[in-house]
């Protein structure tokens, strides 16, 4: 059995999946525990910037919001199946872009997945605004699953790109 290197593509993608699921979970408890942002909150941090707490009981921009522990614990089962399917791909993938967008991805879904499971909705605490315009609130596991599927896309539209799904 051969070691694998300190910069192989699935060291990589496992540093990175734990790095964007404890920078998730650890901003979080930070904002419910120590911050104590249901009591406390919201705060201005820029002109354009709040720190609020939104709890998310659906998924992407508060679709299919679930109110019974049924639906809850489907969307769990669901994010944990994305996880190890994702996971999969990583494991079997070689391409630098391919391998970080997937780990983006995994470790939001895992932060977000245990959020549900934890607390029955996810934390989300960012909110970017424009006078009136508001956009929707997010956290940094859904700040890594946008940009990893954007790598995705763009890894997928290249010319020349490597097919592999």
């Amino acid at each position: 059995m051969r070691q694998e290197s300190l910069t192989s593509p699935r060291r990589l993608g496992l540093w990175i999946v734990a790095l964007v699921f404890v920078l998730d979970q650890a901003s979080k408890l930070w904002l419910l525990f120590g911050v104590r942002i249901a009591e406390n909150g919201p705060y201005a941090v820029t002109p354009f910037m709040d720190i609020v707490l939104a709890w998310n009981r659906g998924i992407s921009y508060g679709l299919f919001q679930q109110y019974s522990d049924l639906g809850r614990w489907l969307l769990v089962v669901v994010s944990f199946a994305a996880v190890i399917w994702l996971g999969r791909w990583l494991w079997n993938a070689s391409g630098r872009l391919t391998v970080v967008s997937l780990a983006l991805i995994i470790g939001g879904a895992l932060g977000n997945g245990v959020d549900r499971a934890v607390y029955g909705a996810v934390v989300d605490f960012v909110h970017l605004y424009y006078r009136s315009f508001s956009w929707y609130i997010f956290n940094i596991a859904d700040a890594a699953i946008v940009v990893g599927v954007i790598g995705l896309l763009y890894e997928s539209l290249r010319p020349g790109a490597e097919k592999a799904a």
